[in-house]
């Protein structure tokens, strides 16, 4: 008989938000106190609620985190990254219009960032995003420190 500890792990879904300014710069914000990996660097987002579309969770996360409104976001790319504390899924969407003032409203940074990022720890499941905007904008590195 299988202990209990052997069964898989249900994913967490995660809608995530790749906002970009017309400079190619993208948003980055630091994990606030409390959670885990408090201080790394992550794209913003956050789970889906039941019955929320990725859209939607990510449309309601930005409100309550960071008090924008965001414009149409597309999933552009699915990935898993299997952390201690959660399997999770993270559906990417890029975003190129938003409404409001940035407000960090969990007490959290935020950053523009070009490649290579500057902000440093970067949580590892941005890795895979990271390596496939390099590979968009023709950058050859390091994405991140």
């Amino acid at each position: 008989m299988a202990e209990a500890d052997d069964a898989p792990r249900a994913h967490t879904e995660v809608a995530v938000g790749i906002l970009l300014r017309p400079d190619g710069a993208m948003l980055l914000s630091s994990r606030p106190a409390g959670k885990p990996y408090a201080g790394y660097w992550e794209f913003p987002g956050g789970k889906l609620e039941a019955g929320e579309t990725v859209e939607q969770a990510l449309r309601r996360e930005l409100i309550e985190e960071l008090g924008i409104t965001i414009g149409p976001a597309e999933v552009w790319k699915v990935t898993e990254h299997d952390y201690p504390h959660a399997l999770v899924r993270l559906h990417w969407c890029r975003v190129h219009a938003w409404q409001g003032e940035f407000e960090m409203r969990e007490g959290q940074q935020m950053s523009w960032e070009h490649l290579p990022l500057r902000v440093a720890p970067v949580l590892p499941g941005a890795y895979p995003v990271l390596a496939w905007m390099a590979e968009e904008r023709g950058f050859s590195g390091p994405t991140h420190r």
